[in-house]
C-alpha cells in the first residue's frame, strides 16, 4: 500500500516570505516580502539561507515555541546536497532531517512529520522549504544574466520560503492521509519541460490514492497539484481522462496561480514553495474547501545525467487535508 491514514495530526500554523516578483503577483496573504533578490546578503545563496531563518524564527515566535519544544525540523531545497536547508538548520538547536524530492519536497516532509506524530513519536514538528529563482536557474539551466532564450514549456522558479508547524494538538486543519508516489521516467531529458516530466507521476499518484483509499473523485472539494504549469496541467488532465477514466473538474495547479499574465513567467511557477504558497495564501485562507487533496510534483533531475541524455524521473506525493 502506498497510502496511509493518520491519527491526530494537524497543521497549526505557517509562515512565508516571498520574493520581489511574487509580491506583485496574484497572492496577497503572505507574511513578508523581499524588495530584492540579495535580501541584504552578499550572494543569492546566503539570501536563501536568510529567508529560511526568517520564516523559522517567525513561526517559533508566533507560536511562543522555544527550540527545545520542537521535536524535529524536516526540510529541503533545490540546491546541491540541500545545502540551503543544512546551513539554516545549523543555526538552530533542533534535531534535523534533510529531505529531497525536488519540487515535491514540501509534501514529502509533511508525510514524514505526520507519520511520526501519528505514531506518537513526536508532538511538534516544523517542516521548511525554499527556492530562489537565481540560484535554481544557475544550477539546473543557465544563469539568468546569460539571457538564454526560454521555451514556452519552461517554468519560472519562485523565490520564497515557508515553514509549517505540524502538531498533535487539535486545530481546524487535519492531515488525514497520504499517498507516497513512485518515480516515473518517460525518457524526457529536457529540463525546460518539467510539466511533461511530472504529469505522469501526478496522474498515477492521484489514481493510486483514489483506489487505495476507496474514494471517488467527487470525495474532494478540490484537488491541487504543485507546479505542473500551463503545459503540464493539460497533459495531466489528458492522462487522467485517457489512461484512468478520471474526469477532473474541481482542480487547480499552484504553478498557474502565482503570477499574472503580464509578468511573463512562461508556463507558470515552479519550485517546492509554489504549492505551499498557494495552499496557505489562497486556498486555506478562503475557507471554501473542506476536503482537499494536495499533490506535490517533482522533477528529479541532475545536470550531469541530463547532459548524458538520460531521462528525468518525475515524482508526486499526496496528502489529504480536512478543514474542520
Amino acid at each position: 500500500m502506498s497510502s496511509k491514514k493518520f491519527n491526530n495530526v494537524f497543521i497549526k500554523d505557517n509562515f512565508s516570505i516571498v520574493g520581489p516578483l511574487e509580491k506583485n503577483g496574484l497572492l496577497k496573504a503572505y507574511d513578508l516580502a523581499m524588495d530584492n533578490y540579495y535580501y541584504g546578503e552578499k550572494t543569492f545563496e546566503q539570501a536563501e539561507i536568510k529567508m529560511q531563518k526568517i520564516v523559522l524564527d517567525n513561526l517559533l515566535s508566533k507560536n511562543k515555541l522555544s527550540e527545545n519544544k520542537v521535536d524535529l525540523l524536516i526540510g529541503g531545497d533545490l540546491i546541491n546536497q540541500i545545502s540551503i536547508s543544512n546551513y539554516n538548520a545549523s543555526k538552530f538547536r533542533i534535531p534535523y532531517l534533510g529531505v529531497y524530492s525536488a519540487c515535491a519536497t514540501y509534501v514529502e516532509s509533511l508525510i514524514i512529520a505526520s507519520s511520526l506524530i501519528s505514531g506518537k513519536l513526536a508532538k511538534n514538528i516544523i517542516t521548511i522549504t525554499s527556492s530562489h529563482n537565481l540560484n535554481a536557474e544557475r544550477q539546473f539551466r543557465y544563469p539568468v544574466e546569460y539571457g538564454a532564450i526560454k521555451k514556452h514549456t519552461s517554468t519560472f522558479t519562485s523565490t520564497a520560503a515557508t515553514a509549517t508547524l505540524i502538531t498533535s494538538e487539535n486545530t481546524n486543519i487535519k492531515i488525514e492521509s497520504a499517498t507516497v508516489g513512485k518515480p516515473i521516467d518517460m525518457g524526457i531529458n529536457d529540463a525546460n519541460n518539467m510539466g511533461a516530466i511530472m504529469a505522469p507521476a501526478a496522474a498515477e499518484t492521484l489514481n493510486t490514492h483514489l483506489l487505495e483509499m476507496k474514494r471517488s473523485i467527487n470525495y474532494y472539494d478540490l484537488i491541487i497539484t504543485g507546479d505542473l504549469g500551463k503545459v503540464g496541467k493539460e497533459i495531466f488532465l489528458e492522462l487522467l481522462s485517457k489512461e484512468y477514466n478520471i474526469n477532473l473538474k474541481k482542480y487547480m495547479d499552484a504553478g498557474c496561480e502565482i503570477y499574472t499574465n503580464s509578468q511573463e513567467t512562461y508556463a507558470g511557477a515552479s519550485g517546492p514553495v509554489a504549492l505551499p504558497l498557494v495552499l496557505f495564501d489562497k486556498i486555506l485562507c478562503c475557507k471554501k474547501y473542506k476536503k482537499i487533496l494536495v499533490i506535490a510534483t517533482g522533477s528529479l533531475q541532475s545536470v550531469q545525467l541530463a547532459n548524458q541524455k538520460l531521462g528525468i524521473p518525475g515524482i508526486a506525493h499526496a496528502i489529504s487535508l480536512e478543514v474542520l
